[in-house]
This record gives C-alpha cells, sequence and structure tokens, in this order.
C-alpha cells in the first residue's frame, strides 16, 4: 500500500519552484499584473458594452414604456370570438374545446383548434 503523500503510478508530477505541483511537469507561470489587467478591459469592451448598446436601443425602440406594450383589453377583445380565441393559450383552448365536446381537440394544433372552435361558435350562433 503506498502512503498518502506518494504520487501514484501513471503519473508524472513535478514541483514548481514555489511548491506547486502540475500533472505534465511544466513548471507554471504567472502571468504579468498588467496583462490580466488588459484582458479584463477586453472582456468589458468586448462583452459589456454591446449588451449596454443593445439594451439602449431597445429602450429606444420601446420608447422607454413600462409595463405591459400591449393595449389594454377593450370591448371588441370579450366581444370578438376571434380575439377571444387569440388571447387564449393552447389548454385553455384544449379546455374549452372539451366543454363544447368537440372530439378529437387533444390531438390538433393551436391554429386548427382555433378554427374548428369558430365554426362551433358560428354553428350555434355565438353562444359563447
Amino acid at each position: 500500500m503506498n502512503p498518502p503523500d506518494a504520487p501514484q503510478q501513471g503519473t508524472h508530477t513535478d514541483e514548481t519552484p514555489d511548491g506547486r505541483s502540475t500533472p505534465s511537469g511544466r513548471p507554471l507561470h504567472p502571468l504579468p499584473r498588467g496583462l490580466v489587467e488588459l484582458y479584463g478591459l477586453l472582456a468589458v469592451l468586448v462583452v459589456l458594452i454591446p449588451e449596454w448598446m443593445a439594451s439602449g436601443a431597445m429602450g429606444g425602440l420601446l420608447g422607454q414604456q413600462g409595463g405591459d406594450p400591449l393595449p389594454a383589453p377593450t370591448r371588441a377583445w370579450r366581444r370578438l370570438p376571434e380575439l377571444r380565441l387569440a388571447s387564449m393559450s393552447l389548454a385553455e383552448l384544449r379546455l374549452l374545446a372539451r366543454q363544447w365536446r368537440l372530439r378529437g381537440y387533444a390531438t390538433q394544433s393551436r391554429e386548427s383548434l382555433s378554427a374548428r372552435l369558430l365554426v362551433a361558435f358560428k354553428r350555434r350562433k355565438g353562444l359563447w
């Protein structure tokens, strides 16, 4: 059994002048402080400044509006079935199709289910 401080078989380790060991046997050379600061400055220039520019441009395009960019639902959104269906999620559409007893609604896409619900509404003369 090997003592805990002994190197394992098949691996080559050397020690650097400051006592650190490297697996490949090459000594580690610390980077000069100026080079590390230069890399930090380049990271800021390459990553952060374009992010700030993009967020500023997006804020300018949206007009710095806070809250919901969509208009508040008006009476038309509550009255017209097309608009009501457009504002519903797929789960809500499937629940509505189940309530209206439409068959095969679970396998339909959002668009085809919306179209099928509209046909059902028109047949029943908008009882929804």
